[in-house]
């Protein structure tokens, strides 16, 4: 009797994984598990503190989704409060397990922690399949190795690949090896009453995915997408989509549906445009590994720039004189999500305006963002401090600019309270000092 462990990351669905459809076809039981370390879920840099409680919900809600689903195949989600090298080998040494298997993911130190446990296990067979990406890096027009430094360039050389359609939703899982302990920490740990604009799980992400494609909003999209509030105003599918809640073949597979039998436009091109942003991202994190957290990134030098806590602090808490940027920090503390538009105003104050550090911004987003994706996340940081993948250079927005473009009444200024600042930058140096 053949035993494997599947071990949850980011592909918590059922639709389209691959994975975990190659384990149910290959064992004769199989255990689920998902690891969810009590401080922080992986070693990056400059994460400042453990994630937020709008981000910690969201997975939570997604797991207990996913958990719930299992249980329908007679199948039980273990999460653990442990790093998976701690834990992982108690699993395979008492229950004997011949086969490990998991999504590939593309960050770095969650590919050091696969190759750990093939290095230490020679004689367990470890099985990675891609779920998180449109194409399986065997399918890129290129190795990983070589990935285009533009985004251009790469959408140009993708551009005649085939995106192939999602796997069928599972519908048979192994049980569970006999006496398994049942591991479950989610009830205690889930907030109930909490509310917000988003909820976990590949239910709920399914279920936005199918009212986005009823609606007409996917036809406005390029109209629509810069706007700093409003539900319809973009797809919204980057929650789910962070977590493997959904997946992205399943997005395109939708979004051809629509542009066959309602209407395929620009806006409708534009959405494919965006989710080949993202898949860039993806192979530029799995390409240049830890240059993704380098002050230089993957340039010969880094930005020019100094560090004042102050300035960071008052970036965080929305007192900058800047209200529209203060509204939009308001609205990432207050609600766990903030427009592309609106992330890309405060990464370019907190840059260009105040001179910090970029790494900084990333972490603090890592920390608040429910939609928080380390490739994307990482990527685009480093993309507007001109250390990424821009040939450009550091991107500057004008902020007085951006606020007649996006707010010309102040309507999303007095909604997040923008307006509620002192209007100093410093009242210390980068060395504490009062500033007379």
């Amino acid at each position: 009797m053949t035993v494997g462990l599947f071990l949850f990351q980011n592909d918590l669905r059922l639709h389209d994984n691959a994975a975990l459809k190659l384990a149910a076809e290959d064992v004769d039981r199989l255990i689920c598990v998902y690891c969810l370390p009590p401080d922080r879920a992986n070693q990056y840099p400059y994460t400042i503190h453990r994630p937020g409680y709008y981000r910690t919900q969201f997975l939570l809600q997604s797991l207990e989704d996913l958990s719930q689903q299992l249980e329908r195949h007679k199948q039980h989600l273990h999460v653990l409060l442990e790093h998976p090298l701690n834990v992982l080998p108690t699993l395979i040494t008492r229950y004997n397990i011949s086969n490990v298997y998991r999504s590939e993911h593309t960050g770095v130190y969650e590919r050091r922690i696969w190759q750990t446990l093939k290095g230490r296990y020679p004689y367990i067979r470890f099985t990675e399949v891609a779920t998180h990406t449109l194409f399986d890096k065997t399918e890129l027009p290129f190795p990983v190795t070589e990935l285009p430094s533009t985004f251009s360039q790469f959408r140009k050389l993708v551009s005649d690949t085939e995106i192939n359609p999602p796997v069928d939703t599972i519908s048979y899982l192994p049980p569970q090896p006999g006496m398994v302990a049942r591991f479950d920490v989610l009830k205690p740990l889930i907030n109930r009453r909490m509310a917000s604009l988003f909820r976990g799980g590949e239910t709920e992400g399914l279920s936005h995915l199918k009212g986005y494609f009823l609606s007409r909003a996917p036809g406005s999209y390029k109209e629509t997408r810069d706007s700093l509030d409003g539900w319809d105003s973009s797809t919204k599918f980057s929650p789910w989509l962070a977590l493997g809640c959904l997946s992205p073949k399943k997005i395109v597979a939708q979004l051809e549906y629509y542009e066959q039998t309602i209407e395929k436009n620009m806006s409708t091109e534009w959405i494919l445009f965006e989710l080949l942003w993202r898949e860039y991202f993806q192979w530029y994190a799995h390409c240049h590994g830890v240059k993704l957290f380098q002050f230089k990134g993957i340039k010969p030098h880094g930005p020019k720039t100094a560090f004042y806590p102050e300035r960071f602090r008052r970036w965080c808490e929305g007192n900058t004189p800047f209200p529209l940027v203060n509204a939009l920090m308001n609205q990432l503390r207050q609600t766990g999500y903030m427009s592309n538009r609106g992330r890309q105003i405060v990464a370019s104050c907190l840059v260009n305006e105040l001179s910090l550090d970029w790494r900084y911004g990333a972490g603090y987003f890592e920390e608040h963002l429910l939609d928080y994706d380390i490739a994307s996340n990482w990527g685009n940081w480093q993309y507007l401090a001109g250390v990424g993948a821009d040939p450009k250079g550091p991107r500057h927005f004008n902020i007085e600019k951006q606020t007649e473009l996006f707010d010309p009444d102040g309507i999303f200024i007095r909604k997040w309270g923008g307006n509620n600042h002192d209007g100093n930058i410093d009242s210390v140096d980068a060395a504490d000092w009062p500033v007379i």
